[in-house]
């Protein structure tokens, strides 16, 4: 069975060396749809709670949001870390709150004291959910995800993994060591 939730995602980037609207900067609205599947836990009846499943996700994905994704190559990357240093928000800023730990991927890197995510290829759709998967294989039983953006979607399945060892009185994974990090319930 299958737990099924979406997040919304507000950034903004452009098609670097393409030929078309796409080759100006310009913001979207994505929605990220992300399914889990593992068997039914007895003691919650879910696969994994949907809220548990979004702040999982968040905790990296937040990176994403309100932030400029620019490919590696693309020379308005030097441009807008230049105008940031002049403006002193290169390195943060006090109103820059929402941002989760940087990360460094073969296919991205999250710089979020300056809502900047420098990606290898192009962030399209199709990049943005290899980038997701990429992120988050290892902390969920990812078998489907979906990204939409505008009127661009694309969306890729994936075979599980593992069945996950999760809590029986709240539902998430149990850490190395058999402790529910949520309620603190030990494994006997």
């Amino acid at each position: 069975m299958k737990s099924i939730t979406k997040l919304d995602l507000q950034y903004a980037h452009r098609f670097y060396g393409f030929k078309g609207e796409a080759q100006y900067l310009h913001g979207h609205t994505g929605i990220l749809t992300i399914e889990v599947e593992d068997s039914v836990n007895p003691g919650v009846n879910m696969v994994f709670p949907c809220n548990e499943i979004q702040k999982t996700a968040w905790d990296v994905l937040k990176n994403f949001d309100h932030a400029l994704i620019l490919r590696e190559d693309d020379p308005l990357l030097p441009a807008v870390l230049d105008v940031y240093e002049k403006q002193g928000i290169r390195n943060g800023a006090p109103s820059n709150t929402m941002k989760g730990p940087a990360f460094k991927t073969e296919l991205a890197t999250a710089y979020p004291e300056c809502r900047l995510v420098v990606t290898k290829e192009t962030m399209t759709v199709e990049g943005m959910i290899k980038i997701v998967y990429d992120l988050l294989k290892d902390k969920l039983n990812i078998v489907k995800l979906t990204f939409t953006s505008g009127v661009n979607a694309a969306s890729e399945e994936y075979v599980p993994k593992r069945s996950m060892d999760r809590c029986p009185l709240c539902g998430i994974a149990m850490d190395e060591n058999g402790v529910c990090p949520k309620c603190g319930y030990r494994k006997a």
